[in-house]
């Protein structure tokens, strides 16, 4: 019975759009109408600006968090916080206020990974950065962070059940972002441009 009351309860904090909302309060926008219509934080940054984005990605990695400590509280086992990490993770790819639609679970599957193991959180994200920096695309940083994250765990001793809950986020991720690798091989991926001003994304905004 704890199982299912985490895993339902997780799924509809992951579900939460928070993208949406952010758009919504922050700027009046539908994210959904622009750019990639992705509600997650790269399509938050390149429509609504970095402080946008920034919560965008705050409020989605707190949902991976908020799953594990609901395993935490409710039982107490590595499998429960696991349990709930994934749930939130498949409510933020495929949420059950957006007609089972949703992001990519990135930041989500961060902030799992940030409670179960934060010295694989610190590597896996400065590795995203990095590539970020030189190359400018975030899909291809967030497909080798994903991939990256349950070798640092078996690399620094990690519990077993932790590897593969990796391993199935990697998954998910990499799934997610089957059309960013098709556009990549094609050479057709939009790079990430730096931070510009409010009237920059107010005038992309506009021209939609």
């Amino acid at each position: 019975m704890d199982y299912l009351l985490i895993i339902i309860a997780s799924y509809l904090v992951g579900s939460i759009p928070n993208g949406l909302i952010v758009g919504k309060l922050m700027r009046g926008v539908d994210l959904r109408q622009f750019g990639s219509k992705n509600i997650g934080a790269t399509n938050a940054y390149r429509v609504l600006g970095p402080w946008p984005a920034f919560w965008v990605f705050l409020t989605d990695a707190l949902k991976g968090i908020v799953g594990v400590l609901l395993g935490q509280l409710l039982s107490g086992t590595a499998l429960a916080q696991l349990a709930g990490g994934m749930a939130a993770i498949a409510g933020h790819n495929w949420s059950i206020y957006l007609k089972f639609k949703g992001g990519r679970g990135v930041a989500t599957s961060l902030g799992v990974i940030a409670v179960i193991t934060p010295q694989a959180t610190l590597i896996v994200f400065i590795v995203w950065m990095l590539i970020v920096y030189f190359t400018r695309y975030v899909s291809l940083a967030s497909i080798v962070a994903a991939a990256l994250a349950p070798v640092c765990i078996w690399l620094l001793g990690g519990q077993q059940e932790f590897f593969y809950f990796a391993v199935v986020a990697a998954l998910f991720v990499i799934i997610r972002h089957r059309p960013n690798v098709e556009r990549l091989l094609k050479g057709e991926e939009p790079k990430i441009k730096a931070a510009g001003s409010t009237k920059d994304h107010e005038d992309n905004i506009k021209e939609k």
